[in-house]
């Protein structure tokens, strides 16, 4: 077999997209052409709730011929503040940073979040954002996001700060679909249930996982469905069974067959839950290429069988399955 991982490298490949410059520091604004826009979130899922907080600044931005800019943190605040309470993650920090760059943005500032960093106090981090702005002309964040020191800061916050440093503060007011309020946490509940439509809604895209392809056992390959296998990491993922799904790779859209859980028929003991993957009529060598897995349709629940053979039946009425979906 194949494994995909979510890879950690800050390298964003090409989509056809600009490529987004990766800032480390807060001083580094300094080196920008101002005056700057700020989109400032965690943006996990870049959903269309972040999406209007990001494109707002941007269009902002280029209207006043300044330099758009959004602000990020890694890892995820509940990492830090949270450990052992840490939400499943929409996007892996490299996904989050190529969909962030098709929305208009050329720079990401990409905060560490430590323990350290969440102890400055609202008023320094603001203070220190204006300071290496040239000049800081708009934030624009999301109605309920709060920062600093025990989450001290707030909108209200955020535009008497902005009086007295002498930039705007755009507050983006909830996104709705479908009556629902979209958030982070709302699309993690529905892809926990499988209800692939309300997360798409929300995302405004369908729900994908991303990753880079290095060597495995090969065992689905001996069964004659070479797969691949995909490393949970933080991502959320549906509920096991398997599913009909889409994979680009490079651009290039592949189908294929997922099978998501612990694989009863072959696991010895306790098993890790995996995700494996079936490209249909696919022979290539893909190890070390990033892959992006999208899940489309729900086939069947995941069961053990009483031997290989009747395993090896039933993919291939998986794959059936599958090739009338794609034909369809």
């Amino acid at each position: 077999m194949l494994l995909i991982w979510i890879s950690g490298f800050e390298l964003v490949s090409d989509f056809g997209f600009p490529s987004v410059k990766i800032l480390h520091s807060i001083s580094e604004l300094s080196g920008l052409r101002g005056p700057l826009f700020v989109a400032i979130g965690v943006f996990d899922g870049v959903h269309r709730g972040h999406q209007a907080v990001i494109s707002t600044s941007a269009r902002h931005a280029h209207a006043a011929e300044g330099t758009p800019v959004v602000v990020t943190f890694d890892p995820h605040p509940a990492k830090v503040l949270r450990p052992n309470d840490v939400p499943r993650l929409l996007t892996a920090h490299q996904h989050k940073i190529d969909l962030i760059r098709t929305l208009g943005v050329a720079h990401l500032l990409v905060i560490e979040f430590t323990l350290k960093f969440a102890a400055t106090a609202p008023e320094e981090f603001v203070g220190q954002l204006a300071a290496h702005s040239k000049p800081l002309r708009e934030i624009c964040v999301g109605h309920e996001w709060s920062f600093g020191r025990n989450r001290a800061g707030n909108l209200t916050l955020l535009k008497q700060l902005g009086a007295t440093h002498q930039f705007d503060v755009i507050g983006i007011p909830p996104v709705m679909v479908n009556g629902n309020v979209v958030s982070s946490t709302a699309i993690r509940n529905a892809i926990k249930a499988g209800d692939f439509d309300k997360a798409a809604s929300m995302l405004g895209r369908p729900y994908s996982v991303i990753g880079t392809v290095i060597g495995g056992d090969k065992l689905g390959r001996k069964l004659g469905f070479p797969t691949a296998n995909l490393s949970a990491h933080s991502e959320q993922f549906p509920p096991n069974g398997v599913y009909f799904a889409e994979a680009w790779l490079e651009g290039v859209l592949n189908h294929g067959v997922v099978n998501l859980g612990v694989r009863p028929t072959i696991a010895q003991g306790e098993s890790q839950r995996t995700l494996e993957i079936h490209l249909l009529d696919f022979n290539q060598d893909i190890y070390g290429r990033e892959i992006e897995v999208r899940f489309l349709q729900y086939l069947r629940p995941e069961k053990k069988f009483p031997n290989v053979e009747a395993l090896t039946r039933q993919i291939e009425a998986d794959v059936q399955q599958a090739r009338k979906l794609c034909a369809a």
